[in-house]
């Protein structure tokens, strides 16, 4: 177990860093930008490790950048060499680095600030230039394109984009995180230099926002938006972060007549569908076959009889099922079926159709399992 300290800990990266560091067994220290200069010596004085996160990104002040980002890390070093400590430090940069901006030239500046230290102390420094981190947690309207979209999306405000074919490199916070923990697991055998996160995701913003406005849609229209692959799942749980207390439940559009009820749960282009049903006793739906559609029966409450004819014999098929034992029925095409509850309680059976059901083309033919 390594005791590391982390500056600028109450920033989004720092937060979700802490968290990180202490899951995988280490202790974790934070200062932020109201520590003292004695808070600092002693968590100093305790570390065996630093990620220096703390600097300043947005300022109006050429002044302040240079504070923030060069004079706070030659400060935290020349602690460091008081303390006669032998530590290595992984020091988060920008991409902007390599650009002729005071933000830029700050962050180079602290680059090598820290390069030096390391040569004159013969200790290791992991410098990462980073760019367009998102996650849970990363503050709106500041400085980041996908926190400031999935807010505004998640509140109904309208997104305002000013380049839409403009690219974007965008690195996910538990990559980050990850990324991190392994310099400091195996520092012992790395050189000072710069790293990199990976993966990194380019798109364009008109990609993004098209991406998070699927997101945003889940609710009304119950389609699940796409999440294969590494950045979808991250894109979506980011944008899931931002909703308020209120916005996380919402009702569902239950279909009641005399039978019961039935209430659609979830749609996919590419999986199909969820559904729940009620079923009063004694009650019997389906009775009805598919072309090119399965589906699979779960009850999960209840006792219910399901059956199954092929529609070129006369053969049924009875399955008893019950809630007390969930089990799986696969129903295949051309098989008419049917569900009957056979208890004396409402049924309820969750049900998965291979494509979403389309009124046009609803490929669903009537014929009674029992001639």
């Amino acid at each position: 177990m390594s005791t590391i300290l982390i500056t600028g800990c109450n920033g989004f990266i720092g937060k979700n860093l802490s968290l990180f560091f202490a899951q995988n067994g280490h202790k974790v220290l934070g200062i932020d930008i109201d520590h003292t200069e004695e808070s600092l010596l002693n968590a100093l004085s305790q570390a065996d490790f630093i990620v220096h996160l703390a600097g300043v990104n947005r300022s109006t002040s050429l002044e302040d950048f240079h504070k923030g980002n060069v004079d706070f890390t030659t400060h935290l070093l020349t602690c460091l060499e008081q303390l006669s400590k032998s530590i290595p430090i992984i020091v988060s940069s920008s991409t902007q680095a390599l650009l002729d901006n005071p933000y830029g030239q700050s962050k180079k500046a602290m680059e090598d600030v820290v390069i030096a230290w390391a040569k004159r102390t013969h200790n290791k420094a992991f410098i990462f230039r980073l760019t367009n981190v998102f996650g849970k947690w990363c503050r709106p309207n500041y400085n980041s394109a996908v926190a400031t979209f999935c807010y505004n999306l998640a509140h109904g405000i309208p997104l305002t984009i000013s380049d839409p074919k403009k690219m974007l490199h965008l690195c996910y916070i538990d990559d980050i995180a990850t990324s991190f923990l392994k310099i400091i697991e195996s520092a012992s055998s790395l050189e000072t230099g710069f790293y990199e996160v990976m993966p990194i995701l380019s798109l364009t913003l008109e990609e993004l926002v098209q991406k998070l406005t699927a997101f945003s849609k889940n609710q009304n229209t119950l389609f699940m938006p796409n999440l294969e692959g590494h950045f979808n799942k991250a894109l979506y749980a980011t944008y899931l972060s931002y909703l308020e207390d209120d916005m996380r439940f919402y009702a569902l559009n239950s279909h009641c007549d005399a039978r019961g009820s039935l209430t659609e749960l979830i749609k996919s282009h590419t999986f199909g569908q969820i559904f729940i049903s009620s079923t009063k006793p004694g009650i019997t739906r389906g009775n009805h076959w598919h072309h090119t559609k399965v589906e699979k029966f779960v009850v999960l409450q209840g006792q219910a009889t399901i059956a199954l004819r092929s529609i070129l014999d006369t053969n049924i098929i009875n399955y008893d099922v019950s809630g007390e034992k969930i089990q799986v029925i696969d129903i295949p095409p051309g098989y008419t079926h049917s569900i009957t509850n056979t208890g004396t309680t409402d049924l309820i059976t969750l049900f998965w159709a291979s494509e979403v059901f389309d009124p046009s083309s609803p490929d669903t033919y009537y014929e009674e399992v029992h001639k």
